[in-house]
This record gives C-alpha cells, structure tokens and sequence, in this order.
C-alpha cells in the first residue's frame, strides 16, 4: 500500500504541472491583466511598464510560469489587483466554501444512496419510476432556476431560513444552499446507485447470501451495498472538486463569498493572480480526491490489492 501511495504521488506530480500550466497559460497569454487593471483608460506607457515589470510580466510565459512556481511553494500565491493578498482571500473564501461543500456531499451520500437502495431493490415498481423522473427533472432544470425557486419558497414565503448568508456562513445557514448545490449530483448518485444495486441483486455472492438463510438487512449491507457503492464513491470522490468550483451559481443566489464569489469577481475583472491561485488549490484538491477514492477501494472490495 505505501509502495502504491508514494507511485499515485508522483504521477500526480506531471498532472499538477500540467494543469496549472495551462490554467497559467489560458489567464496570462490571452488576456492581458494590466490592461484589465486600468479598464476602460488607457494607461501610461511608463506606468504600464513598471507594473508589468513589477508583476514580472515582461518576462516569457515559461519564465514568468516557473516563477510563480517558485512564489508557489514559498507560500506567495501573489498579489490581487485590489491590493490583498490572495492567500488572504483564500482564507476568507476557503473555509466558506469548504462547509458548504460538506454539507452537499452529506445530502448526497444519505439521500442519494438511500434513494438509490430503495429504488434498485424496487426496479420496476411505482417507488423506482416516481424516483427515476424525480430524479430526470432535477437533472434537467438549471441550478439557478432551481436555487431561486427553494430560496423564494423557503426563504421569503416560508422564512424557514434566511434568503441570503450571512458573512460569517454558519453550518444551520447553509442548509438550503448546500441542497441547492447538492440537487443535481445527489440525482446522479441515486441514479447510479439504483443501477448498481439492480445489477449485483442477480450476482451470485448475492444469491449464495440468501440462500444460506442470512438476514435481508445482512444480505444488503454486508454483501450487496458494499459492492455496489465503488462506482458510486468514485463519482462522489471526484464531485468534491466539482462542487467547491462549481459553486460560483449557488453563492452568487445566495450571497456567499466563497471560492465561487471569488472565482467571479476574478474572472469578471480578469483579476488574474486570484483566478490562477484558486484553480491552483482547486487542481489539488481534485487531484487529492482521486488518491482518497482509490484508497478507499481495497476498503469496499478485499478482491482488490496494491502493490
């Protein structure tokens, strides 16, 4: 297992090169940020000069590329053109991000693989069409529409909650936000749970279970759920990453500055020292989200071993 870690971190390694390379690529060679610092007027050549000099801009990308590396790993993600510090943001934006984050993937793992057990041990009956087009239209509807309906009904006609979050982001505020967030993914889940577990309900193991006389709660859990839940830990695992920067709709809805608000500002102001730290952290997190799922496989499954 170590031997395998220490091999998955180090192919890690051309991937994180590779992606923010060219995040680093797409932000600074087909946009120019000192440009977008002085919006519509046109800067003065020598101030245009020194800043470019400053923010090591006149160097080639390869350079300037290299050279952010290095600020990287020194802990200097750079300097946002408002004059903060963007690991400062990210102090602000991250933890935010991060519980709401959390609570989507806990409406996922319950709701939909509850769901999906339900309805993949009904295939066929009248629970597993309701849930299926349940399922279709929550999939269909555009996360906004859908973020502005539940906050419209259960923030101003209900006020079970507030409609929007305060600065601070607490756990009870983030409820609705994070089903908001949630809704589409936990669709995908519930999907993929039911097919799965329909699947494995004809395997052998599953029959031999039964056959031997075990209780219908031990034959589930034990046998088929275990089993059936590696396709699903591996969406769920890769969703982490999708969720923290997908969430630019969610918490534009309902007011929160996370990584989403951030990422917003920074790409509506071609801020490109905020874009290119965030999706840096966000290319970590993906990558580290992968590491974990695959560990977690010899966990489900005890037919598979690393070397």
């Amino acid at each position: 297992m170590g031997r395998y870690v220490i091999r998955r971190l180090l192919q890690m390694i051309p991937v994180f090169i590779g992606s923010t390379f060219l995040i680093f690529f797409m932000v600074y060679a087909l946009g120019d940020p000192v440009a977008a610092l002085f919006g519509e007027r046109a800067p003065d050549p020598a101030t245009a000069a020194q800043i470019r000099h400053d923010l090591y801009l006149d160097h080639s990308l390869g350079a300037q590329y290299l050279h952010y590396m290095k600020n990287i790993f020194s802990g200097d993600f750079g300097t946002a053109f408002n004059g903060q510090a963007v690991t400062s943001l990210m102090g602000s934006a991250f933890p935010i991000t991060i519980r709401l984050t959390i609570v989507a993937i806990i409406f996922e793992i319950i709701i939909g693989i509850l769901l999906g057990v339900i309805t993949g041990m009904r295939r066929g009956k009248p629970v597993d069409t309701g849930v299926l087009l349940l399922t279709l239209v929550v999939i269909s509807v555009p996360t906004f529409v859908t973020g502005y309906v539940l906050q419209y009904v259960f923030g101003v006609q209900l006020k079970w909650t507030a409609p929007s979050v305060s600065p601070s982001a607490p756990f009870n505020e983030l409820i609705l936000p994070g089903l908001v967030l949630a809704l589409v993914s936990l669709a995908y889940v519930t999907r993929l749970t039911r097919t799965s577990i329909a699947e494995n309900t004809r395997a052998d193991y599953v029959r031999t279970a039964v056959a031997k006389g075990l209780p219908r709660h031990r034959v589930i859990t034990r046998h088929l759920l275990r089993n059936s839940l590696i396709p699903v830990v591996t969406f769920i695992g890769t969703d982490i990453g999708a969720l923290m920067g997908g969430a630019i709709v969610t918490e534009r809805i309902f007011n929160i500055h996370g990584v989403g608000y951030q990422l917003y500002q920074g790409i509506l102001r071609n801020n490109a020292p905020t874009v290119v730290g965030f999706v840096t952290i966000l290319v970590l997190v993906f990558l580290l989200a992968n590491l974990l799922v695959d560990l977690l496989y010899a966990v489900l499954d005890p037919r598979i071993r690393y070397a």
